[in-house]
């Protein structure tokens, strides 16, 4: 439902326009470890106490999958983060533990690292957001000192330019669109717009605030009409998402004063559902806003035609992401953090607790989950196993069929390739049924396998506790090479489902990669 004018009460009185002006060296630098044990090895691993390293700077060498390659990043315990491909497909990555940018030549196979002096001495800062620029230049944001970078990539040389801080402030996403940077402004609640073609001495943005006192402000997409899509949230709490017509408002104070109050007209917010508390992607695709929930195992489709918000579940982690050797974990969670749509209309997604790059197709409704092979033993409750735990994979970049990332914990830059064939697929005998409450239903999925596999598992994931999903098959199976398994599934509702329509995920993994697809289950009154 709109909500427009209803949580505003105390919304944009102004968009505020000011100047700031380009910094040259950052004098502030962070806190040092008061750990007494802190070998000197002359690296960035120098940033973490010898019992941290391990946690931070890798455990182990880079892995392969059919479908995932990584590679070791030459300088140890650089943290990478913010990642971005260029026009000629190299992948350039922001160190946040030494503040230098990387570039990696997919051809040669080679990293290139580019030495930042204008970076403090030990300081590190996450660095959550990178865009390419036509101009041949990298933009970057920098959390830690309220920073706006750019990399010149014909000069190799830095600048860095002061972001309009104002109390708790976290430059976070940015995104090059045409004359303009547009920069999410996480903890200090704003949206900024920065036109990159003025003058140094003279730098001048827009700042947009955000409509939610006490809340902070997520990611954010632009869509086809140039408006600007983000949500604003307080954790756990839920929140709004907003559309700014950013257009309107730009042509409405064309000939007026630059202090003119805002109008509602140029904004309308949409009541977040309250099943989604932590949105912090955003992506636009075919005309449909797609957010990622970090609280939950679910990305979120926000249809602005009929104001419908329809929740997509992932596949549960594996235990080798989390381990349990405790045993006190018993709903793990997958977190979706960011998403991106791809050339084909696809959204991928980083799910944080998987370990995972997820690929989710809207048009067919099939998801196919990649597993990242490095793994972290400190990120888990792992005990000794070391195959075991995670390797934050925070951010991606999408290049054709290849989704590149960057392991924050694991010193590593990896690709997903898409075009690899799957080695085995999923068919429904049924895309929809209907249930009232208090009553079951049965369908069947077919597995059809392109290899010899072992190790079988199924995928029966439901959004809700009054929705529950089961099947007789054996928990571990094998399949053999072009030969089909039939699996049937009971799909139930208790007595207090809420009429609706829901998306369950059917399907099948192995350690490497998981299939599915969504059935449509329509709660009636």
């Amino acid at each position: 439902m709109n909500k427009k004018g209803i949580i505003v009460a105390i919304f944009f009185a102004t968009i505020m326009l000011t100047s700031l002006a380009a910094g040259v060296l950052l004098q502030n630098t962070p806190m040092q470890s008061e750990d007494p044990l802190m070998t000197s090895t002359g690296t960035p691993a120098d940033n973490f106490p010898d019992a941290q390293r391990a946690q931070f700077c890798g455990s182990g060498d880079a892995k392969s999958t059919a479908f995932v390659k990584e590679y070791t990043i030459p300088t140890d315990c650089t943290n990478p983060l913010a990642i971005v491909t260029d026009f000629d497909g190299n992948v350039w990555f922001a160190q946040s533990n030494t503040g230098n940018l990387a570039k990696f030549n997919p051809t040669t196979e080679s990293f290139t690292e580019f030495d930042n002096p204008l970076w403090p001495k030990n300081g590190r800062s996450m660095i959550w957001g990178i865009d390419y620029s036509p101009d041949g230049s990298l933009w970057y944001t920098d959390e830690s000192y309220d920073s706006v970078w750019r990399f010149s990539i014909q000069d190799e040389k830095y600048q860095r330019i002061d972001y309009p801080s104002e109390g708790n402030s976290l430059p976070q996403k940015l995104k090059v669109d045409g004359s303009q940077i547009i920069i999410n402004d996480f903890t200090g609640n704003k949206i900024t717009f920065l036109d990159p073609t003025q003058s140094n001495d003279n730098l001048r943005y827009l700042s947009l605030p955000s409509p939610v006192n006490g809340s902070v402000t997520g990611d954010f997409a632009i869509d086809t009409d140039k408006n600007v899509w983000f949500t604003n949230w307080i954790f756990q709490q839920g929140g709004v998402l907003v559309k700014f017509d950013q257009e309107g408002y730009r042509n409405s104070i064309a000939n007026v004063n630059e202090d003119s109050l805002f109008s509602l007209d140029y904004i309308e917010i949409f009541q977040l559902p309250s099943e989604l508390l932590t949105p912090n992607g955003i992506a636009v695709s075919d005309g449909m806003i797609w957010l990622a929930d970090t609280s939950s195992s679910s990305v979120f489709n926000f249809d602005p035609t009929t104001q419908q918000f329809t929740q997509y579940v992932t596949s549960d982690p594996k235990e080798s992401t989390y381990g349990n050797s405790t045993g006190l974990i018993k709903s793990p969670i997958s977190r979706p953090y960011w998403i991106q749509p791809n050339s084909d209309g696809q959204l991928v997604f980083n799910e944080q607790t998987s370990n995972s790059i997820a690929v989710l197709d809207p048009k067919s409704e099939s998801l196919v989950e990649y597993l990242i092979p490095s793994k972290n033993p400190s990120w888990g409750d792992c005990a000794a196993d070391t195959n075991c735990g995670l390797a934050q994979v925070f951010d991606f970049t999408i290049n054709n069929d290849k989704i590149w990332f960057t392991e924050w914990v694991e010193n590593n830059v990896g690709v997903v390739d898409t075009s690899v064939a799957l080695p085995f697929g999923i068919e429904l005998d049924s895309k929809d049924i209907s249930l009232k409450p208090g009553e079951s239903n049965n369908l069947s999925f077919t597995i059809s396998s392109q290899q010899d596999l072992s190790d079988v598992s199924l995928i029966l994931s439901d959004p809700h506790d009054f929705l529950t999903v089961t099947s007789n098959a054996s928990d571990s199976f094998q399949l053999s090479t072009n030969t089909s398994k039939n699996v049937d599934v009971t799909i139930s509702a208790s007595d207090n489902a809420t009429p609706g329509k829901y998306k369950v995920l059917l399907g099948t993994q192995i350690e490497d990669v998981s299939v599915s697809k969504f059935v449509t289950v329509t709660i009636l009154p």
